[in-house]
């Protein structure tokens, strides 16, 4: 199945309080100053097989990762009459959008000896895919428009060698797929407020202004919890962004599956809230968990998506997208998203990637038999719950 979204012309160069969803300006408020930010206990833990076992990897695969909805690309990578292949799952897909907008997942195998029709995963500009093999060709919508020699088939019908399709659809800026072909497709984790918060935030109208795969060695859990907690910023960012960050709890909301963390910078002050025309996203953090694996982070002048999609136990590939809200139109403004995009692979990459790394090495040596939590980790044993309610 396709379903095509309109995408939202909304998406303000100078993101501001006003410009957000009403939940979201109702969450920032209220964020209390930091001398009263109060920072609970927590006695917490967790098992370490639940990162470094295969049984939990194949259950979390059967009943998440092939059962429900997971996020395959950013909507606006896929501008009408393009395609693009991709392989984060382990599973081959080709992701479509038709001249009319349309937008379709099908599994990359042509429907004659299943050879993959794009073997890279970058954006190809084209109304029609070939098979390299045999030239089988594809229009955009599956169906098969030529098969070379057709003449030497007997009792061929085109009709009936269409693309394998997944069932699939956008949702706040996002590219949806159920994995498995005969699942009947439940869409029910897909919450409408975070379709608006993002909305707000410009996402499904946004540029792609870079686009990075890590493949690590950790797993996608492991990479996750960084992003659920504040704990570790001061201290793994020290050198880097640390010091923009004010060490206490955030204000969290839950949306079905759904995780929204908000917080105030160092230099926030609620009194701050009422000047008007500020960019909202120098003193305000969002950072969101879309069940179940993808991430994303609001700075000034961009908006960071990460998919994280499990491998195997202790490997995880990590696509990553910088989005900007428009194309730079100055060199100054090229200048501001180059040095932004640097930063924050260096940041994300060089040290949540790299502590993730570190971590699962740790946890796989058997040295713990499990990971213990405190009152500024707590978001994560809010993810936990969620996922262990779907297992």
């Amino acid at each position: 199945m396709s379903q095509t979204t309109t995408l939202i012309d909304r998406n303000p160069l100078k993101p501001t309080l006003d410009t957000l969803s009403q939940s979201q300006i109702e969450a920032i408020r209220k964020i209390p100053p930091h001398d009263k930010a109060g920072i609970p206990e927590l006695d917490a833990q967790r098992p370490v097989d639940i990162f470094t076992g295969q049984d939990r990897f194949d259950l979390e695969q059967e009943k998440v990762f092939r059962k429900m909805p997971v996020p395959i690309t950013v909507s606006t990578l896929l501008e009408p009459g393009s395609v693009i292949a991709h392989n984060g799952y382990g599973l081959p897909l080709l992701v479509t959008r038709t001249k009319s907008g349309d937008l379709h997942v099908f599994l990359n195998a042509c429907q004659h000896k299943g050879a993959k029709l794009i073997e890279d995963c970058e954006v190809h500009k084209q109304n029609k895919v070939t098979c390299p093999y045999h030239a089988w060709t594809f229009a955009l919508d599956g169906k098969l428009v030529a098969a070379a020699r057709q003449e030497t088939f007997k009792n061929f019908e085109k009709h009936t060698r269409g693309l394998a399709e997944l069932p699939s659809r956008e949702h706040a800026g996002i590219v949806w797929a159920v994995l498995d072909r005969e699942a009947t497709p439940d869409w029910s984790s897909l919450d409408d407020q975070v379709d608006e918060d993002f909305a707000a935030m410009g996402i499904p109208g946004a540029r792609v202004y870079g686009r990075r795969t890590f493949e690590l060695n950790a797993n996608w859990k492991v990479v996750l919890e960084p992003f659920l907690e504040g704990y570790h910023v001061q201290r793994l960012h020290a050198k880097s962004i640390g010091q923009l960050f004010a060490d206490v709890p955030n204000v969290t909301d839950v949306f079905g599956l759904n995780i929204r963390q908000i917080s105030g910078k160092v230099n926030f002050t609620p009194e701050a809230l009422e000047n008007e025309g500020e960019n909202i996203h120098k003193t305000v953090t969002h950072a969101y968990q879309v069940f179940p694996n993808c991430v994303v982070v609001t700075s000034p002048y961009y908006i960071s998506v990460m998919i994280l999609m499990p491998r195997a136990p202790g490997r995880t590939t990590v696509e990553y997208f910088m989005l900007v809200p428009d194309a730079p139109q100055t060199e100054k403004g090229e200048a501001l998203y180059e040095k932004s995009y640097k930063l924050v692979l260096d940041v994300f990459g060089g040290e949540d990637f790299w502590a993730a790394e570190m971590s699962q090495s740790g946890l796989e040596s058997g040295a713990l038999e499990t990971t213990v939590y405190s009152g500024l980790e707590q978001t994560i044993l809010t993810f936990y719950d969620l996922l262990e309610s779907r297992l």
